[in-house]
């Protein structure tokens, strides 16, 4: 079942839009007019299968449910992005969310010039920023989950990472997938690879490739769409006869790409965060300069329902033992590699 977040988050504007209005919308601000949340993502797509994807569905399900105008744009450029958000924010729109940390220089500067505009971020901390708020999730609390199943499935004590962008939020991935790792199998080997995009699947399946041509077996990646490289590269080699497997991230990725080749995902509830988070901002409860901070206590991360279709009752035991010292602090998972 999916886990609820009681908390905030936030979201980016964006570029040239691509996304579609809320026609008919039954919500209104206090002038009558229909409440609007804007977005803007990453330099990577909208429909990357991953992080963004999972909060344009957020903002897709408060349409639905509350008749909020939802709208996205997808810059293509770094110089593109605060233009992104500024068309939102001088349509006067209600909330404008960025996606990523990448983004955050970007927020911060709209957010300063802007001071009666209400933003929202995901994976930054800008502490303070009035009319900020920020989503920050506790990654590597969920990739110690992801290495315990990796660390404890492996055949070959060869797994791989494989990272978008070598900043915080992405080691916070390697550092608990490493650890979790090594927590059950301390003879394994962690192969990693930051790419250096995460909008780039010609090269997540490159670095697929060259990783399981070295005797990888399983390949965690939190890379966005990237990412889909690497499921590209498993299912060309699973259509071969050769079994080896990908860890998905922040979506439960087995039900884009199968579970042929998807042996579990880690899951960041960006989608509840990002709808938790608009729905309380547009009713009157906008948490302006806080940091929300979602870990697997808060049940902001975790694995995906379906894991139990390649991974055993006995690993997922095993899964459960370790979420529960994390929860207990019994067991501090590293944030940087």
């Amino acid at each position: 079942m999916k886990k609820q977040l009681a908390v905030m988050f936030v979201l980016i504007l964006g570029l040239f839009l691509v996304a579609c209005g809320n026609e008919g919308g039954t919500t209104s601000t206090s002038d009558g007019e229909q409440a609007s949340i804007g977005m803007v993502t990453d330099l990577g797509s909208v429909n990357d299968k991953s992080f963004n994807q999972s909060a344009w569905e957020g903002l897709q399900k408060l349409k639905e449910d509350h008749g909020y105008d939802v709208k996205y744009l997808e810059p293509q450029s770094d110089a593109e992005v605060e233009p992104s958000l500024l068309q939102f924010v001088n349509n006067k729109t209600d909330l404008t969310w960025a996606t990523a940390a990448t983004l955050e220089d970007a927020v911060k500067n709209i957010a300063e010039t802007n001071p009666d505009a209400k933003l929202g971020i995901v994976d930054s901390a800008l502490e303070g920023v009035a009319n900020v708020v920020s989503v920050s999730f506790k990654e590597n609390e969920g990739a110690f989950l992801a290495g315990v199943v990796a660390g404890t499935m492996t055949e070959s004590d060869k797994v791989g990472f494989v990272g978008g962008m070598e900043i915080p939020v992405i080691q916070r991935f390697h550092a608990g997938f490493a650890a979790g790792v090594k927590a059950v199998n301390p003879d394994a080997e962690v192969l990693v690879n930051y790419v250096g995009a995460f909008n780039r699947v010609d090269m997540g399946k490159s670095a697929a490739a060259t990783m399981y041509d070295a005797g990888v077996d399983i390949i965690f990646h939190a890379s966005g769409g990237t990412g889909n490289g690497i499921f590209n590269e498993a299912q060309e080699r699973f259509n071969a006869g050769k079994q080896v497997w990908v860890i998905g991230v922040d979506k439960d990725q087995s039900l884009e790409f199968g579970n042929d080749i998807t042996l579990t995902s880690m899951m960041k509830y960006v989608d509840q965060a990002v709808y938790d988070i608009s729905h309380e901002a547009l009713t009157g409860q906008f948490p302006g300069g806080e940091v929300v901070r979602l870990g697997l206590n808060e049940n902001g991360v975790g694995l995906a329902d379906t894991s139990d279709i390649n991974v055993s009752q006995e690993v997922l035991s095993k899964v459960e033992e370790y979420k529960e010292e994390i929860i207990n602090g019994n067991i501090e998972v590293p944030e940087t590699p």
